[in-house]
């Protein structure tokens, strides 16, 4: 049974950055997808951005262009999610996800609880 235990998440102001990781124990993921998703209260579950297994591709939804950075590192068996130029509205629980392809939705066999993310205005 894979999981997926993120972290990194907090109180910052707006401006300021996060840096989320998601490590993955107890199976062999190192050929899926990696994928950051995000809700905020009373909203859907929304595409952040996610890399494919070899890490050559990247996919970013429309609030995370160009503030936002995911990459991964096998060795240790994390993915993170670098976060720039923080905004209120990126408040929200951030949650890490792997399946065996990229998808803008939420089509993702493995899931993490998720790290709360508060950003002050």
């Amino acid at each position: 049974q894979v999981q997926l235990v993120e972290s990194g998440g907090g109180l910052v102001q707006a401006g300021g950055s996060l840096r989320l990781s998601c490590v993955a124990s107890g199976g062999t993921i190192s050929n899926y997808a990696k994928a950051w998703l995000r809700q905020a209260p009373g909203k859907e579950r929304e595409f952040v951005a996610g890399i494919s297994w070899s890490g050559g591709v990247t996919f970013y939804g429309n609030s995370a262009e160009g503030r936002f950075t995911v990459s991964r590192d096998e060795n240790k068996n994390t993915a993170y999610l670098q976060m720039n130029a923080l905004e209120a509205d990126n408040t929200a629980v951030y949650f890490c996800a792997a399946g065996p392809s990229l998808d803008y939705g939420s089509n993702y066999d493995d899931w993490g609880q998720g790290t709360q993310v508060t950003v002050s205005s």
